[in-house]
């Protein structure tokens, strides 16, 4: 019924994402579809403006709430039942912001969405208030985390009665504050318990299930291409660039340990954990992008191909960057880091140069571009370990001889 939140160990071994975790995650990646979703009928319809601002604001009011839960939870996740209700009911928020995605898209109303919003929030404030009650170490900074959150909570109930451009300026101000407050709060002198471990493992788990949501969206979009127009040179040409695509966007990410240091510093958390907004957004945008690029496939559309083709390049480039910037702490980092941009470029070359290719094999451009950058990191790691050994021999004569 009960477990004191006194923090979880940050050195606890063997810890992993839970079930309860799992279902979160299961839930919030429902309202990354929708947000996906409505980002390609608005690409579709031709309001590029429109869907591309809507999309970075919903896709950061279904983020943030996740990155709250999951650290969270890292530091404090007790399991028992008043933890698993109060999840329920962040879930029940979860479930009715993504009730109001496609009102937000449509015509910037925001009302459903802030109210699941508020949901989410208030029912971590109570989390957090329950730490300051049962943990007198952290109860300073428990403390900041309840105030400021229900705060701000009280500013996005107010910002309804807002008219459209000062509501579009204070929503960016109360994302910033929002940013803001684990820093403040963190700041206290008693910080949380996270485990580097079990936070690495929670955003790894999610960017998985995102690119997941990517491959249903495209696939989605070949099978409904298939059965109108039949299989066509167009259509193979995106599937193929697709998968490649699928695959070297997961190995990108992989290919390393990129994991947050145990005892990492709070400068270091916060720029990891919030660089992952770029990343999944960048992978959830690249589903409405492939949905658009096999469309273009069909007779009779009218999407413009520059369009279908920039909605393709534009995440992969962002997401190439993001995760070489995620991978800059280890040695390799300066190598991958200048390849990476260098295969963004060619990317973004590939997107302009579909009048003339056309879409199809713009698509499979861009996915060859990333496989050939996996596969030169590959071959350079081949190539290091193969030298290392016999580096470290010369490195031992030397000082043998030395000594």
């Amino acid at each position: 019924m009960h477990v004191r939140m006194t923090g979880r160990d940050p050195d606890e071994a063997h810890r992993a994402a839970t079930p309860l975790e799992l279902l979160f995650d299961l839930c919030f990646v429902v309202a990354v579809a929708q947000a996906a979703g409505s980002l390609h009928h608005e690409l579709a319809v031709g309001q590029v403006g429109h869907a591309v601002v809507s999309f970075l604001i919903v896709f950061f009011t279904i983020w943030w709430p996740w990155v709250n839960f999951t650290w969270f939870s890292s530091a404090y996740d007790t399991d028992d039942v008043l933890y698993r209700l109060a999840t329920f009911v962040q879930i029940t928020g979860v479930l009715i912001v993504t009730a109001g995605v496609a009102s937000a898209f449509e015509s910037m109303d925001f009302r459903i969405m802030v109210v699941g919003y508020i949901v989410m929030r208030i029912a971590l404030v109570g989390q957090w208030l329950r730490v300051a009650r049962e943990d007198p170490e952290r109860r300073r900074t428990a403390l900041r985390f309840a105030s400021s959150i229900a705060l701000l909570q009280v500013g996005w109930a107010v910002r309804l009665a807002m008219p459209a451009p000062i509501g579009l300026v204070a929503f960016l101000a109360f994302g910033v504050l929002e940013l803001l407050i684990p820093i403040w709060a963190e700041s206290s002198g008693s910080p949380t318990p996270w485990h580097a471990r079990h936070v690495t493992e929670r955003y790894g788990l999610f960017t998985i299930i995102v690119i997941g949501e990517c491959v249903l969206a495209a696939t989605t979009a070949v099978q409904a291409t298939f059965t109108a127009s039949g299989l066509s040179p167009q259509l193979l040409s995106v599937a193929a660039g697709g998968l490649f695509l699928v695959f070297g966007l997961w190995w990108m990410y992989f290919k390393d340990t990129a994991a947050l240091r145990p005892h990492a510093s709070l400068r270091a958390g916060i720029a990891w954990g919030y660089g992952h907004y770029v990343i999944f957004a960048a992978v959830a945008a690249l589903g409405a992008g492939l949905q658009l690029a096999v469309e273009t496939t069909q007779h009779g559309v009218s999407t413009a191909p520059e369009l279908a083709a920039a909605a393709v390049a534009i995440p992969v480039a962002a997401y190439l960057i993001a995760v070489a910037v995620l991978h800059a702490r280890t040695n390799f980092a300066s190598g991958i880091f200048s390849r990476a941009g260098v295969a963004a470029i060619l990317v973004l070359v590939a997107a302009l140069a579909t009048p003339w290719i056309g879409v199809s094999l713009g698509v499979l451009a861009i996915g060859l571009v990333v496989a050939g950058l996996i596969a030169i990191h590959v071959a350079t790691a081949y190539r290091a370990e193969r030298t290392a050994p016999a580096t470290a021999a010369a490195d031992v004569g030397r000082d043998l001889s030395a000594g």
